[in-house]
């Protein structure tokens, strides 16, 4: 692997940086360990929607507060409507998987979306790929087929779910290239909460379940933790270059891995944390490659 360059540095600076992008990824995985405990009693679809719509009001609100009126409207509407359709379709596939899947084993497979987003970019935004990131790509799929062991007796069809998933995450990310900088990250947000809403609201008429009382606080905890881990998330990367910042993303094995003991007791299988190994080096040395090559030769450390 080439020397890191000084932009890569972990220094105290970071620190505050790090702690908040753990925290996001906590709330995202503690987001996915209610919808998982949801998908017992309500459909996938009503989830979906219920999580994307009790947040729409609040993200509303904050902004209206942070951006005035102005940041309502969109010179790309179009990409947005995409995007939030790939929202909403990434969202009912993972959440679908894990009704048949151990929580960590779904969170290792959702790792490889980094992965895809540099795989993707070369079709569809026309940019160079090395043969260096090109072997961590076909690395990181292989630490895939470890975990889901294509052929074998235990293998789950629900881990394609959780490929589509990554899939369409990765299309969400590269989408965002064809909107401007000049659109505040509120505008963004509001975007990909409104338009996943209505998608996913078309369906209700079909499946809706008038919940229980007593899981209303369990919606109530998904549309919190769900918001809390997108603005963490985005505010760390604010924060800290991304090169210091994605790794951390992984702790989400460890979160996972514990909820889904305490839950559901799942333990999950030496081979699970064996191909997320394979694909969280994968997935480091993309980050850590591409960071290096943006960085002027000037910068870097010998």
């Amino acid at each position: 692997m080439p020397p890191l360059t000084s932009s890569v540095e972990v220094t105290q600076s970071h620190r505050p940086a790090i702690a908040v992008m753990c925290l996001g990824v906590l709330c995202l995985v503690t987001n996915d360990a209610i919808a998982k405990w949801l998908t017992h009693d309500y459909p996938t679809l009503q989830i979906v929607f219920l999580r994307y719509f009790l947040a729409l009001p609040v993200l509303t609100a904050a902004l209206l507060w942070f951006g005035g009126r102005t940041a309502l409207f969109s010179r790309h509407l179009g990409v947005h409507i995409l995007r939030g359709l790939f929202l909403a379709g990434s969202a009912y596939a993972f959440f679908l998987s894990l009704s048949y899947l151990p929580l960590a084993e779904a969170t290792s497979i959702i790792f490889i979306a980094p992965i895809l987003i540099t795989a993707l970019s070369v079709p569809l935004l026309g940019e160079h790929v090395g043969w260096r990131r090109w072997s961590a790509v076909i690395v990181g799929f292989i630490g895939v087929l470890i975990i889901v062991r294509p052929g074998g007796e235990t293998f789950q069809p629900a881990s394609l779910l959780v490929i589509c998933t990554a899939t369409l995450y990765a299309l969400i990310m590269i989408s965002a290239r064809f909107i401007k900088n000049s659109e505040s990250v509120w505008t963004f947000m509001f975007y990909m909460t409104l338009f996943p809403a209505l998608f996913s609201g078309l369906s209700m008429p079909f499946v809706w379940q008038t919940p229980d009382w007593q899981h209303i606080p369990l919606f109530i905890g998904i549309t919190i933790t769900g918001v809390a881990g997108m603005i963490l998330l985005s505010q760390a990367f604010r924060m800290a270059p991304a090169a210091v910042i994605a790794p951390f993303d992984y702790t989400a094995l460890l979160w996972a891995s514990l909820l889904g003991w305490l839950f559901w007791e799942e333990i999950p299988t030496i081979w699970t944390y064996a191909g997320a190994a394979v694909i969280i080096a994968s997935g480091i040395y993309i980050v850590i490659r591409e960071t290096r090559i943006k960085t002027p030769a000037s910068e870097r450390i010998a």
